[in-house]
Formats: structure tokens, sequence, C-alpha cells
């Protein structure tokens, strides 16, 4: 039995400042990264998005909100009164990310499709 109090692992609020953003990597560009040799990729702009090439392939990068918020979590090591006390190991919330950018499939050398706004948005406009 141990003498030490369980007392579980201590969660902090410690924000770093740092803005996340979260990028879906589709199967086949994962696999592509992973291999012996990976592309090279660039960025390039479009008329309403960006778009993430490699060779003949080309990914439009959307912005894609979530209701469960994702919260980076960084491990870090509290500290004891005494020396020859086990320290105390700690996490911290360093972000909470709300959206992630998805890589959608595009035909090479066509734009990607204008965006409509949101339903509240054209329906406003028909009143």
């Amino acid at each position: 039995m141990s003498s030490q109090n369980d007392t579980g692992i201590p969660l902090n609020h410690a924000p770093d400042g740092i803005g996340y953003k979260l990028l879906e990597l589709p199967p086949e560009l994962l696999a592509l990264l992973e291999t012996e040799n990976p592309p090279v990729l660039t960025i390039e702009s479009s008329t309403n998005s960006a778009i993430l090439k490699s060779g003949t392939q080309s990914w439009g990068l959307r912005q894609k909100n979530t209701s469960n918020a994702l919260i980076l979590l960084k491990s870090s090591e509290g500290t004891t009164p005494e020396p020859s006390q086990i320290p105390e190991t700690n996490l911290k919330a360093i972000a909470t990310v709300h959206d992630t950018i998805e890589l959608v499939s595009e035909p090479t050398g066509k734009t990607a499709p204008v965006a409509r706004g949101k339903w509240h948005e054209r329906f406003a406009r028909g009143r």
C-alpha cells in the first residue's frame, strides 16, 4: 500500500499565447508525407481560399468549426517542498482550439467554389 496521498493530477490553466490551428490531413497526403522522400508542399492563393499543392495534386484549405473544443495539454514537473519527495507531475491547459483546417481535394487548374455565405445572410437578402 502506498504511503503517498493520491490526490490525482493537478490541472492548471496556463495559455502560452500561441494561436494553434490543427490541420486534418487526408489519407493520400499523409501517405505521401510518410514516404522515404516526402514531396515539397507549396501554398498558393486563389480567389476565395488557399490551395496546398504537391506535384499534380492540390487541396483547398477549409476552416471547420467544431462544437466540442479541443484542449491542448502540456505536462510539467511541479515543485516539491523537500528534495527527498518525489516531484509532482501536473498538466497545463495551454490552448483551446474551436476549429480545425480541413483539406479538400481539388481538381488541378480549377478554383475553389465561391462561398455562398451563411443561411441567415441569404435569408436576409431575400427579404
